[in-house]
């Protein structure tokens, strides 16, 4: 698997959010995106998901060109996987029918024949025993642990994920940095938006610092933060640190 994005280019009316951004990812990399809020962190994210048409350039996943809006979405969307901060989780279904219901309609599979894979990643996530539960009834991290299950029950080859710690109490953002520490170790293929820096210095193979709408800088989390070359990456590390 290879994803590659070419001189990628998006605004909102008159507001240019991407202005030329290009990355390659391999099979089984971790890429933390780091910046100021505003500098294009979910909109990459979501352009790469489909969910936002770019307006110019190219993303290609294993050679083929996804980003051409007459192609179908779907069948990409099955490929790369996506999860918010919002743990959008339907309140009226219990934790197992939330990860159950996209590979129940996409596949047309049933719930015994779902159910190994759902127990295994309810297992994986330390969730077994919450999986009838109600997401009023479980905790916050909890809640994104099963929004991740939900993703990964599509059997994605990329996945994609947006600040997910930010709507967590600081208590609960440790166990769901352990999920991608643990996905990290299977070989998943992931891009984060992250203002957790302490776990994209010690986790990622790679952090891209985004500003303005552009990769201003990347390099390996070691170069990144302890030797920037940037002075925008200087002074935006140095204000995000300080506070920790």
């Amino acid at each position: 698997m290879k994803l590659k994005l070419e001189n990628i280019h998006k605004s909102f009316g008159a507001t240019k959010v991407l202005n030329g951004i290009s990355l390659d990812v391999a099979q089984g990399e971790m890429v933390c995106l780091i910046g100021p809020s505003g500098s294009g962190k979910s909109t990459l994210l979501r352009c790469l998901n489909l969910l936002d048409p770019v307006d110019d350039g190219n993303i290609w996943l294993d050679g083929e060109e996804i980003a051409d809006p007459s192609l179908d979405p779907q069948p990409i969307r099955q490929r790369i996987g996506i999860v918010f901060q919002s743990f959008n989780l339907f309140p009226h279904m219990t934790a197992e029918e939330n990860v159950m219901l996209a590979p129940r309609r996409i596949f047309n599979k049933s719930r015994d024949a779902l159910m190994p894979q759902v127990e295994a990643l309810f297992e994986k996530f330390g969730l077994k025993e919450r999986m009838h539960h109600y997401p009023d009834q479980l905790s916050g991290g909890q809640q994104q642990r099963v929004a991740i299950a939900r993703a990964l029950a599509m059997n994605p080859e990329i996945m994609l994920f947006d600040e997910i710690t930010s709507a967590l109490d600081p208590e609960l953002v440790g166990e769901v940095l352990q999920v991608l520490s643990s996905l990290k170790q299977d070989g998943m293929t992931m891009i984060l938006a992250t203002h957790e820096m302490a776990f994209a210095r010690d986790v990622a193979d790679r952090v891209c610092f985004l500003d303005k709408g552009q990769i201003l800088e990347q390099g390996a989390p070691a170069q990144i933060f302890s030797h920037p070359k940037e002075a925008r990456t200087r002074d935006f590390l140095a204000r995000v640190l300080r506070s920790y």
